[in-house]
């Protein structure tokens, strides 16, 4: 179907194009608001204690395959803005889903033990050092496993050259790594300050400039590390 039909599809009129767009981004809320119902069921019957902490990261496994999806999808809506929105997000976590998951459990392992360290730091010694030292390695963790989400929801690279080109992209889209650490810190503000239900709700605008951030980084990675026809 080319450009034209999509664009006869949703009309020519400044309307007709909010209507899409908000019809677009109800179907993404709704899509990574069902996707994040597990992690907030697991966050809500858990207690804060010790023990739990590794189901608390663990709970998280969903949060990555549905960002992935929703990434392709903002990229296919920019190209085919028709009046189907959902297939570009199925079909985005259809083909993401093994090479994202590839990555993301291993995070989320080592997530654990940093966050068991920040949060429990005092029970060892040199546990003050200790503490600020593990916090920086998981905000690093977090924006590296942002580039690695762009890079597997993109890229067919093998496994060690997406770890590869996400460690490059850390350095050389360092206002998108920013931008990432500022869209968690945001985040975690939602979280402290509303609830997990909250930003749940709100998940479609973070996706959303999630996706303004990483456009860039779409564009270097192409330029840098990919044969152009």
């Amino acid at each position: 179907m080319s450009m034209r039909q999509h664009a006869g599809e949703i009309g020519p009129g400044v309307l007709s194009r909010f209507t899409a767009a908000v019809y677009r981004y109800l179907v993404l809320g709704v899509f990574l608001a069902v996707a994040g119902v597990p992690t907030l069921l697991v966050w809500m019957l858990l207690a804060p204690a010790p023990g739990n902490v590794a189901w608390f990261v663990a709970a998280l496994l969903p949060a990555a395959p549905a960002l992935s999806a929703a990434l392709y999808a903002h990229r296919a809506w920019e190209k085919e803005p028709d009046l189907s929105p959902a297939r570009p997000l199925f079909r985005g976590l259809r083909m993401n889903l093994r090479d994202t998951l590839a990555w993301w459990v291993p995070v989320l392992a080592v997530a654990t033990v940093l966050a068991v360290n920040v949060l429990f730091a005092e029970q060892v010694a040199g546990g003050a050092l200790l503490r600020p030292v593990c916090a920086v390695l998981l905000a690093v963790l977090t924006v590296w496993a942002g580039h690695l989400l762009v890079v597997s929801s993109f890229f067919s690279f093998r496994f060690r050259d997406v770890l590869r080109v996400a460690a490059a992209e850390f350095f050389l889209s360092w206002k998108a790594s920013l931008g990432m650490l500022l869209l968690l810190a945001v985040a975690v503000g939602v979280v402290a300050l509303a609830s997990e239900a909250v930003l749940l709700l709100v998940s479609w605008a973070f996706a959303l400039m999630l996706w303004v951030l990483v456009r860039p980084v779409v564009a270097d990675v192409t330029k840098r590390f990919t044969v152009q026809d």
